[in-house]
């Protein structure tokens, strides 16, 4: 993850379609990806901030944990679901198939 820019970065957009042959279809394949990125992020910070939850509703016994603010932050500096996608799929990282691939039978 070090080598993923966290801001924005201007793209050659024809190096998206190299791989699939069409820009459009490489921009769904890496929107699936950060999905799925983003939901294992997601699960990790919660998993992990899930220890640090209470069952207090009294706002006057709720105090700062310092734990619970540095993973919030860890998570917060992290490259965005979004470009952590683009660089596995530009590195031939992901996986992707078309669902026209699976439909074609063999002729006989």
């Amino acid at each position: 993850m070090a080598s993923v820019p966290s801001s924005i970065v201007t793209r050659n957009m024809a190096d998206f379609a190299k791989q699939t042959g069409n820009m459009y279809m490489s921009v769904a394949v890496i929107s699936k990806r950060a999905n799925q990125v983003a939901v294992k992020l997601k699960e990790e910070l919660n998993s992990k901030l899930a220890e640090f939850a209470t069952t207090v509703d009294n706002l006057e016994e709720v105090f700062e944990n310092r734990e619970q603010i540095e993973i919030s932050k860890y998570y917060e500096r992290l490259p965005k679901p979004t470009n952590l996608a683009i660089e596995e799929f530009l590195e031939g990282k992901v996986y992707y198939r078309s669902p026209d691939e699976e439909t074609e039978e063999p002729s006989l």
